[in-house]
């Protein structure tokens, strides 16, 4: 999957790709953000907004008539760039609800996905799959065979003409359209997670922001629709606007009562991801009627979001992941996963994020972590020392506690910084020196990212001048 977009806030031009593990990293307002909750944005409305229809009435009516129909995907699937432009253009128009903006934002801004997706993920697949019905009776089944370019429906029950009327056939229509839509286009763009840069507030104040929007419902309800209160209710209801992600954070806050019913596939097939978290957080937590809890490893203590750790509450949205939703074949995005941590946990951090990418997560961060960077960059070299039988990785990882499932190939990652370079603009017949997104080199040391190196450097030379002045006197 790659992106590029223009005109986006502070980014003028730019453009990433997305691998196993992306990284976005530089300075304070150079557009990581923006690019981060722009693509976000977009895969929610690829899930839950865009449309596309692979089955129509006439196929629907020969399902029911002949009891199966052959719907040739191959013809669509030549169709996929077309797809995706169009769905970047509408997508494009939405970028001020996605950033909680004005109308009149983001005017010139433009959001354009392509992908390399290797057709073969799809063709070289088996699928047989069960829906419209019960576990005793099936109503429909579609069937995939391997290599070829068209799928099976077939229908298990026999329809009356007389049950038959249109709002049937659309129904019929919906869901199996849905189905194969989730079916063909899940390589190329996973469900999305995301804990926001703002998550810790949403941790804490989500009670407080849900009793302020329930009074103002209540006097909204209870006042003269022609009073002034009214209006001016009204108005405050409209314009409390949110970015999507923070948002999303919120409502998961409202939802943790109904997601901790259930067990995520990590707690079955990658409990040892688990305990990296658990590790790194030094608790768990606790979901009653009366609210969220944190419960610290040692002793008995029971707090609140607000009675605790600034790194509990930006922690909170990971954890409950992991443990309750967490499945191979996510997207799963944070925003600065460092927030309130120790370097220590910064460097746990780093190896927990490899873990989940090893057990079939995609993950997308921004970082002003060199801990976070360096620690990858060794579990790279790790990954590359442990193939040859003379290398002294081996003894490292025995020495350090390094596993098997913390390694990470160089190809697996692509990073960014987040600064200016002259780039190609389109009012410009020359390239102009505007904020951007630049591609970082991997080379056999890792990654090296110069505005995290000159700082450390600076630092070290003036300790370093001090320490000798001290000396010569």
């Amino acid at each position: 999957m790659k992106v590029s977009v223009e005109s986006l806030g502070i980014l003028k031009k730019a453009e990433f790709e997305v691998g196993d593990l992306t990284i976005i990293c530089g300075g304070n307002n150079t557009g990581k953000t923006y690019a981060t909750y722009a693509l976000y944005g977009f895969l929610k409305f690829w899930h839950e907004g865009y449309e596309y229809d692979f089955i129509e009435n006439e196929d629907i009516d020969k399902l029911l008539k002949d009891g199966m129909v052959q719907i040739d995907i191959e013809n669509h699937i030549e169709k996929l760039s077309g797809i995706f432009n169009d769905a970047s253009a509408i997508y494009s128009h939405n970028l001020p609800m996605v950033f909680g903006a004005a109308d009149n934002s983001f005017q010139s801004a433009k959001f354009i996905i392509t992908s390399n997706w290797d057709n073969a993920k799809y063709y070289n697949m088996n699928m047989t799959a069960e829906i419209l019905g019960t576990n005793r009776k099936p109503a429909i089944s579609i069937f995939k065979e391997l290599g070829k370019g068209y799928i099976v429906l077939t229908l298990h029950v026999k329809v009356e003409d007389e049950d038959l009327n249109m709002a049937v056939v659309h129904s019929l229509r919906a869901a199996i359209n849905m189905f194969i839509y989730e079916m063909v286009f899940k390589n190329i763009f996973p469900e999305p997670f995301i804990a926001s840069i703002e998550r810790t507030g949403a941790a804490t104040f989500q009670r407080e922001l849900d009793i302020t929007r329930n009074q103002l419902l209540e006097k909204l309800g209870n006042s003269d629709k022609n009073s002034d209160i009214y209006s001016q209710l009204k108005e405050a209801r409209y314009d409390r606007r949110y970015a999507l992600p923070v948002k999303d954070d919120v409502d998961f806050n409202r939802s943790l009562q109904d997601v901790v019913k259930y067990d995520s596939e990590f707690i079955k097939n990658h409990l040892d991801i688990i305990k990296s978290f658990g590790s790194i957080l030094n608790g768990s937590y606790k979901v009653t009627r009366e609210g969220l809890y944190f419960v610290p490893d040692k002793g008995k203590a029971r707090l609140t979001m607000a009675e605790s750790a600034s790194s509990v509450r930006s922690l909170l949205n990971l954890g409950i992941y992991l443990r309750h939703m967490a499945k191979p074949g996510d997207f799963l995005i944070i925003d600065e996963p460092e927030l309130n941590l120790h370097p220590s946990n910064q460097r746990k951090m780093a190896r927990l994020l490899v873990k989940i990418v090893n057990a079939g997560v995609k993950v997308f961060i921004t970082t002003h972590s060199d801990y976070i960077i360096k620690e990858i960059n060794t579990l790279m070299l790790l990954k590359s020392g442990i193939k040859n039988p003379q290398s002294f990785a081996k003894h490292v990882m025995e020495k350090y506690g390094y596993t098997d499932n913390e390694m990470l190939d160089f190809n697996q990652l692509k990073i960014y910084a987040a600064r200016k370079n002259l780039v190609s603009v389109a009012e410009s017949t020359k390239r102009k020196r505007v904020d951007t997104l630049v591609p970082l080199t991997i080379g056999e040391h890792g990654v090296e990212i110069n505005e995290m190196d000159e700082t450390i450097n600076t630092m070290n030379e003036i300790q370093d001048l001090l320490l000798y002045e001290r000396t010569e006197k």
